[in-house]
């Protein structure tokens, strides 16, 4: 585990591939773009994390409808860089762009609208605005209460 480099390796290679196969703006371009990005983020290399993801974003705006799930996915992806870098005003911006997609785009129990609660809590919380992390919390938790099996892990790490 964590051999980034081989990752990055390999999903070069896929970028490489799928940039002869397919035209510049399909999604499953932008897919290995957010591969990428997300290896260099593992890493701590948010610069280049940010560059991939934002790639990424690019053709999604491109190619999606607007309330398309991976593109909310694709500003989530973005708004977790700001986070891991301190930036939480623009973790918010990101988290909550994401969130109004989701809100939009899947049924009210969806789990990944329970995450989207869950990350908007988080930068409450590393923002010291404890009430409002609780707040997005008990959202999230109330979802995934009904949307999880009792014995989920997303269940288990929401208490």
């Amino acid at each position: 585990m964590g051999d980034y480099s081989k990752a990055l390796e390999f999903y070069e290679k896929d970028l490489e591939i799928t940039k002869i196969v397919l035209p510049p703006n399909h999604p499953d371009l932008a897919t290995s773009y957010s591969n990428i990005g997300g290896v260099y983020n593992d890493m701590g290399d948010y610069s280049k994390a940010l560059e991939f993801y934002e790639k990424s974003h690019k053709i999604y705006e491109i190619a999606l409808p607007p309330n398309h799930p991976s593109l909310a996915t694709s500003y989530s992806n973005i708004g977790g860089v700001y986070k891991d870098m301190g930036d939480y005003s623009k973790a918010l911006e990101f988290y909550e762009k994401s969130h109004k997609i989701y809100a939009i785009a899947l049924p009210p129990n969806h789990p990944s609208l329970a995450t989207s609660y869950s990350n908007i809590g988080g930068v409450y919380k590393d923002m010291g605005d404890y009430s409002k992390a609780l707040e997005f919390y008990e959202k999230s938790l109330k979802i995934r209460e009904i949307a999880l099996p009792s014995n989920h892990p997303s269940l288990a790490t929401s208490y």
